[in-house]
């Protein structure tokens, strides 16, 4: 059986904490934004919610779109493996006995 890796899942370690640094200064600076803006309280809290709910949906939508290709990366996978088996299996040179 051929194996064949998936080149979306292997990042490099470099491209995982440039993601992860980029990820937490852009928090950082909508939060600091909003806590200084010259708004009432009720103002700076509906923008704070919004902005955790962003968040939170946006983790939502990663996770849910890594399932589906790791789902899809798995059955193609399946479907590989038996396709192996019967090429492994069939032999055009036998005769079939009577």
């Amino acid at each position: 059986m051929t194996s064949k890796s998936s080149s979306s899942a292997n990042n490099t370690q470099a491209f995982f904490a440039q993601a992860a640094i980029s990820f937490g200064i852009a928090l950082v600076a909508v939060a600091v934004g909003i806590a200084y803006l010259p708004v009432d309280g009720w103002i700076r809290g509906f923008l704070a919610l919004g902005l955790l709910y962003t968040v939170t949906s946006a983790f939502t939508l990663a996770k849910c779109i890594r399932d589906r290709q790791e789902d899809s990366y798995i059955v193609s996978r399946v479907d590989q493996a038996r396709l192996d088996k019967l090429l492994a299996e069939h032999d055009p040179f036998r005769v079939e006995a009577a």
